[in-house]
């Protein structure tokens, strides 16, 4: 299975992109995964919320392929502990699904089209991060919950 992370914008601090590097490099040791950026909307500042929402909208739907499991990381989705969550993994490795597509929005979150497709929401917290924050706390996640499936001493209870 393949796990494709696709995000909305760059990540504009070098601390963060170092982070999530270091996991993203980790990961290839246990699954075939991919980050795909889709470049920010041209004049979103000028941009309603809504107006924004739609046009990430258009180009997220335009990534998904048939039969991909959709998963957004979203602030209403469901919360795991880390162990849970492995599980959780574990489960969706076992489907036989093809691409396993986890989606980190823009900073207004999803259209009401892309929520209409996924399959899934996870949250990471009750906490508010920022969407950039959210790949490097995802991507440490998805290490770890690799190596608790692996048994590996990573993860301490």
């Amino acid at each position: 299975m393949k796990i494709v992370l696709l995000v909305i914008g760059k990540t504009d601090e070098s601390y963060l992109e170092t982070g999530i590097s270091k996991y993203i490099s980790r990961l290839e040791h246990y699954s075939q995964l991919e980050m795909k950026v889709i470049p920010d909307i041209k004049n979103r500042k000028t941009l309603s919320e809504a107006q924004q929402k739609k046009l990430e909208g258009e180009l997220l739907l335009g990534q998904f392929m048939a039969g991909d499991e959709i998963v957004l990381l979203d602030e209403n989705g469901k919360t795991f502990p880390s162990r849970g969550f492995a599980q959780w993994l574990e489960r969706q490795m076992n489907t036989g699904c093809k691409r396993l597509v986890f989606v980190i929005g823009g900073p207004y979150g999803f259209s009401q089209e892309v929520y209409d497709r996924a399959n899934a929401k996870i949250s990471l917290s009750e906490m508010t991060f920022s969407h950039q924050m959210v790949r490097l706390v995802f991507t440490e996640q998805l290490y770890r919950a690799f190596t608790i499936l692996k048994g590996e001493s990573y993860h301490h209870d």
